[in-house]
């Protein structure tokens, strides 16, 4: 099967009058995903953002089947819901994953470590809004360095957060897992040809997309795709795909947009000094030597 486009995916919609905040990242993921895999698909999806915005009794936003799993059980839960649909005498359905980044790098990061270890036939989809969004703004696994949150605030001697995001996509592909994948809302064809793909592939599928939040990063709720766009142009995040033991880079810019305009359109990083946004420079410029050395392109 031909990877899908935006203009050739189902017109249906399988997640709609949700209650997430305008420009949700998350909730575009999440819609974009499921047009691509179509109807027959068993959704599970742990506390966070995405259950809480599409499971509002007596409404439930998901037209297919969807499941709130415990907050650290997502990736068993699919497990869970795989065997027992297969068990069950049915082939034509796709379990899949919502979690955010907390839910993934953190509390469900040993669940997920087991899917892939096990092989299961699941694909897991990470939105990473880069902070426990739901439930105030705190610092994640997948928080940047240098981001205010409330439980990472800047100080006079201590600007945001000081430790670096975690590499879930090389964690992934470190159990050199059968598909692992980045993308970024603001390049939904790359997203939609991911999502598209690792349905084809047996095994365990992991994708991990930015999907900013308006309210945590401080952007207006109109500018969600033009950041998530400038966060790959500006070298911070890459496109890239882990299959058959290699990585490969699918999008290198010509030449690296301005890391503190970046920066500096959002009000979590307002506060950073220049020899801040230096040193997130310097370790921008390391990922990437790494990258072109053992990237292919």
């Amino acid at each position: 099967m031909a990877n899908k486009t935006a203009e050739s995916i189902s017109r249906d919609e399988f997640f709609y009058g949700h209650k997430a905040c305008a420009g949700c990242g998350g909730s575009l993921a999440v819609r974009a995903a499921l047009k691509v895999l179509g109807p027959n698909v068993v959704s599970v999806l742990p506390a966070g953002c995405m259950s809480a915005v599409g499971f509002n009794f007596p409404q439930l936003c998901f037209s297919n089947n969807s499941i709130i799993s415990t907050f650290a059980g997502t990736a068993s839960m699919l497990t869970g819901v795989e065997a027992g649909l297969r068990a069950r005498g049915y082939k034509d359905f796709t379990a899949v994953g919502f979690a955010g980044d907390g839910g993934t790098a953190d509390i469900g990061i040993q669940a997920l470590s087991g899917a892939i270890d096990r092989n299961d036939n699941i694909i897991y989809i990470c939105y990473d809004n880069e902070a426990y969004m739901n439930t105030g703004i705190q610092k994640s696994g997948l928080t940047p360095f240098g981001a205010k949150t409330t439980t990472t605030p800047a100080g006079k001697n201590i600007h945001g957060n000081i430790r670096p995001k975690k590499n879930m996509f090389e964690i992934a592909a470190a159990h050199d897992i059968p598909y692992a994948a980045t993308a970024s809302i603001g390049n939904l064809p790359d997203f939609i040809k991911k999502v598209q793909k690792a349905s084809q592939i047996q095994g365990t599928k992991y994708i991990h997309v930015i999907a900013p939040c308006p309210t945590g990063w401080g952007v207006a709720p109109d500018e969600t795709v033009a950041i998530a766009k400038e966060v790959v142009e500006s070298g911070l995040w890459y496109l890239a795909e882990y299959e058959n033991g290699n990585f490969k880079l699918n999008y290198k810019p010509k030449e690296f947009s301005s890391v503190e305009a970046y920066l500096k359109k959002q009000g979590r990083f307002k506060h950073l000094a220049d020899e801040d946004i230096k040193l997130i420079e310097a370790s921008r410029d390391k990922k990437w030597e790494y990258i072109n050395k053992n990237f292919e392109l």
